[in-house]
């Protein structure tokens, strides 16, 4: 690497934040992150110190829904990674419970990046922003395609972070000063958990492996590995060409008897709870009324909604890894970590 910079990355503590604040240190570069409270630092630590050398990470304290500490984390860097959002699985009651902090952490984040003038900002958006219309019939979106956050049965996750990057982009093209956006949309993010505090995507496979879900419903996703999603967010920090552009971070799609069907087979018997029948539609959506988190899900059943990467792949040679890998490298490190 022949620039060694000086990189802020939003949400060190989280799984995309952590892999990014590795990939950062493996290439040489300073780095500076945000946790909500400095006494997650010791913990962070010990998770990201399993990879990599941690000599040139710093911890700095700033919260999504409050203005301190965002100008101090932000001075003096060459570029920040806005990693840090809330992530919600289950559907709140409120939505704004998700988008209040999503979209006014954004504006908190990008708005000092301006004031520091920093090179660029990378956002971690998703493919949740680049949508069509949920329960619609099979498609295949790129990152023209921006989710109607008023649209029927939109989550409020979807809704979280489409306004949020609305936002940011809003922020850039009013600044009309010399720091630069791009956006990073992964799909569903799996890969090496570091600890038992994994996201929520994790939550797939974790709950095959520890035999939590009954059976194997009609769902569906684009699978990308979290090192990857990590890698893209690099590429898009530095790269002249990525200024300015949305990239969305998918791998191949698999259904969820797919992913088990991996599991039973090159995992012998850790994968002994790993479900083997099928769960009907209307079984699904009936215990949806009653369970929220379902019920976030119960629209998407049955369908194919792809997300094309071929942008990231022409404009900045990205390449995932194989999902196999992906898929094997979680389960894996879920059982090391004791999370199942």
């Amino acid at each position: 690497m022949s620039e060694q910079a000086t990189v802020l990355v939003t949400g060190g503590s989280g799984y995309i934040g952590g892999w990014c604040v590795i990939g950062l240190l493996q290439q040489g570069h300073v780095v500076r992150t945000t946790v909500r409270n400095l006494a997650r630092e010791a913990e962070v630590r010990a998770a990201l110190g399993q990879v990599a050398d941690l000599g040139r990470l710093s911890f700095h304290q700033a919260d999504l829904t409050a203005d301190a500490g965002w100008d101090e984390a932000v001075a003096g860097c060459d570029y920040v990674l806005h990693v840090a959002s809330p992530l919600g699985v289950a559907e709140p009651k409120d939505p704004n419970v998700l988008i209040g902090p999503a979209r006014d952490g954004a504006r908190r984040a990008v708005g000092a990046a301006i004031k520091a003038g920093v090179r660029r900002v990378v956002l971690t958006s998703s493919v949740a922003a680049t949508s069509k219309a949920v329960g619609g019939p099979d498609s295949v979106c790129d990152e023209t395609v921006w989710t109607d956050p008023d649209g029927p049965r939109v989550s409020a996750y979807a809704q979280s972070k489409t306004l949020a990057e609305r936002a940011a982009w809003d922020l850039i093209a009013a600044s009309g000063g010399t720091t630069t956006l791009a956006t990073v949309n992964p799909a569903l993010v799996l890969g090496p958990v570091l600890s038992q505090d994994f996201s929520g995507s994790v939550q797939v496979v974790e709950r095959l492996l520890s035999g939590r879900v009954p059976g194997l419903p009609r769902l569906g996703f684009n699978v990308v590995d979290v090192r990857d999603v990590a890698d893209l967010h690099i590429r898009a920090m530095t790269a002249p060409e990525a200024a300015g552009q949305r990239l969305i971070a998918a791998g191949a799609f698999a259904w969820m008897a797919d992913l088990a069907a991996l599991l039973r087979e090159r995992l012998g018997p850790d994968a002994a709870k790993v479900p083997t029948g099928k769960v009907p539609d209307f079984v699904l959506r009936l215990a949806g009324l009653f369970d929220r988190e379902l019920a976030s899900v119960t629209p998407s059943l049955g369908h194919r909604h792809d997300f094309t990467s071929a942008k990231a792949r022409s404009l900045l040679g990205w390449t995932p890894r194989p999902m196999e890998e992906t898929i094997l490298d979680c389960a894996r490190s879920l059982i090391a970590t004791g999370s199942v």
